[in-house]
């Protein structure tokens, strides 16, 4: 019985996961960690029966106590009780599925008492990867990749050598906006904006898609995942997400990870890697698969990705604002305080106002994050 807990359990990624355990009997969940969602928390406890369940917000948590008081589940609150869950004893693997920067400290508690972790979370390699890996490299824990794309390219370079990769090629739907222009989005709504053609995720990483942020966030992610160097990683829009990445080798070979877009594919190859389990679900059938077509990415309208390029190259606590600025702006957008291409124009003022520094700490990248908030919020 493998045991597991999840941060953001009330997720999308959070309750995938939570079905991949239902659908296996040889998974148990010791802990659950989520926000604010004590309703859909308080099923999820009563339904699997958690050692322990944390909630970020103290009063939701003060709330959820009174409402399970009849069970043996303890509820802890804050990020002390986050951390609690990342630390607990009988805890071997911790699914990451938080989203935001909130997700650093956790992921480093877990490490530094020897959980593997399968990672959802981009934030914490996106800035701070230069101290996550290491970290995880001391401590001799796995770090699986969660994201579909890292998952393929974590299933194709298995079992070869990492000198013989020339590059990784990380693929991307195009989002709900794919071939309009910058006219187009002068005038595209929130709703607009949710229709992912592809995959069914939060609103925050739907947003992110349609902005081509979410895959410069895979970029910079996918550097410190496989120790490959940003000018070594190609990005290639793929319509129909059939392939969700593909790795080249120095002579020529190509190697592709294909499936239906289904993330409890890679939810489940992480928890149980190396081995394969039977997973329920529709199949690809190539018969009647039309075509697989491909084209590049258009960077002169969706700048989310050329602006992650280039704070992925500047490096040190750049990544953070880029980070940083594009959460907040994505929060605005969604409570519909600005427009879509206002995301870009701040995630492009907060980068340009940022004095870079290298070799961050963890406070120093924290600090950031707050400091670019603070930043955004005196002028948006």
């Amino acid at each position: 019985m493998k045991k597991i807990g999840i941060l953001g359990s009330t997720g999308s990624i959070g309750t995938q996961t939570l079905e991949v355990a239902e659908a296996n009997q040889d998974l148990e969940i010791v802990g659950l960690a989520a926000g604010r969602n004590i309703k859909l928390l308080e099923e999820q406890i009563r339904k699997f029966h958690p050692r322990m369940a944390a909630v970020m917000d103290e009063k939701a948590a003060s709330e959820l106590a009174v409402k399970i008081q009849d069970t043996n589940t303890k509820v802890v609150a804050g990020m002390d009780g986050f951390l609690q869950i990342a630390a607990m004893e009988e805890m071997e693997i911790l699914v990451t599925a938080v989203v935001g920067m909130i997700g650093i400290r956790p992921t480093m508690e877990a490490i530094c008492a020897g959980k593997d972790i399968a990672l959802a979370n981009k934030e914490t390699l996106v800035t701070a990867g230069h101290l996550i890996i290491p970290l995880a490299q001391e401590h001799r824990v796995k770090i699986l990749p969660v994201d579909s794309e890292h998952s393929a390219v974590f299933q194709c370079l298995n079992g070869e050598r990492s000198r013989e990769v020339e590059k990784l090629i990380i693929t991307a739907s195009g989002g709900p906006f794919r071939g309009k222009k910058r006219e187009f989005l002068e005038s595209v709504t929130l709703e607009d904006t949710l229709k992912h053609p592809n995959w069914v995720m939060g609103q925050k990483i739907t947003v992110d898609s349609a902005t081509l942020v979410n895959k410069g966030l895979e970029v910079m992610e996918a550097r410190w995942l496989f120790g490959v160097d940003i000018d070594h990683i190609d990005v290639v829009v793929q319509p129909q997400s059939v392939i969700h990445s593909m790795v080249e080798f120095k002579d020529g070979a190509v190697m592709a990870q294909l499936g239906t877009p289904d993330m409890k594919l890679p939810i489940q190859y992480a928890l149980y890697y190396p081995e394969r389990r039977f997973l329920a679900g529709e199949r690809l059938d190539f018969a009647r698969l039309a075509s697989i077509s491909f084209e590049a990415p258009d960077m002169n309208t969706f700048l989310g990705l050329p602006m992650a390029m280039e704070a992925a190259k500047k490096g040190g606590s750049m990544p953070t604002v880029f980070n940083a600025a594009n959460e907040r702006a994505v929060a605005k957008f969604l409570r519909r305080e600005i427009g879509f291409l206002d995301i870009y124009d701040i995630i492009r003022q907060s980068m340009d106002q940022h004095r870079v520094v290298q070799h961050p700490d963890l406070d120093t990248i924290l600090n950031t994050e707050e400091e670019t908030y603070q930043w955004i919020e005196s002028r948006w």
